[in-house]
């Protein structure tokens, strides 16, 4: 099975990857503001959906790409280590938009079409797309076996990183977005926090050495 210290490491990376501003984060933030943490957490499991629909097609896709291209490996870890290197430049350069600046236009919604559009906002996210056809090879190890198990814990240990940090921004977007409007100095360096993390993960993927 998969190693602790390689767990580890991906929850990590999902974490940075959840704390990066997008699609999922603006609009569960903004719904929360508009129409309260009620259609937040509504639009929060519409999300999950989503994630659990690409892990489901990333595991057994994967499953069939590793055992019949052991090459792949490279082109996908290069691929991840250039896609983490653009989202470290995303949350810092001039212009990048705050996960806590909302939507204030968004219309009243039912329960439904909350779920609905939490999937759909996710499902068409390309930063979800390539965290799983990307990143979450290089955390496989075809010579432990169970690969498909593997690629289902590793989703599902993105998804718990992601709805529990989801989940507590649901529940103070409103305060957060409060404190930090009043705070630009903060949310500057916690952009550049991030750029440094999502940075070394990078050069984590980059420089590491799957054994044969």
């Amino acid at each position: 099975m998969i190693a602790a210290t390689s767990l580890a490491a991906f929850a990590l990376v999902a974490l940075g990857m959840v704390l990066t501003p997008g699609p999922n984060m603006i609009y569960l933030v903004s719904r929360s503001i508009v129409q309260g943490r009620r259609a937040g957490f509504v639009s929060l499991l519409g999300v999950i959906a989503g994630f659990v629909f690409y892990m489901l097609c990333a595991a057994f896709g994967l499953t069939a790409l590793l055992f019949a291209v052991p090459f792949a490996y490279e082109a996908i870890r290069w691929a991840g280590a250039a896609y983490l290197l653009w989202l470290a430049w995303s949350a810092v350069r001039p212009g990048a938009r705050s996960v806590l600046e909302p939507r204030l236009d968004l219309p009243v919604d039912r329960p439904r079409r909350l779920f609905a559009m939490g999937f759909l906002t996710n499902l068409l996210n390309p930063k979800i797309a390539v965290l799983y056809l990307s990143l979450l090879p290089q955390f496989l190890d075809p010579a432990a076996g169970h690969v498909l198990l593997q690629s289902v814990v590793l989703g599902l240990t993105q998804i718990t990183v992601s709805f529990t940090v989801n989940l507590a921004i649901v529940l103070t977007a409103g305060s957060a977005a409060a404190w930090i409007a009043g705070r630009p100095s903060w949310l500057k360096a916690q952009r550049w926090v991030m750029a440094g993390v999502l940075g070394a993960l990078a050069v984590r993927l980059a420089l590491e050495r799957r054994p044969a």
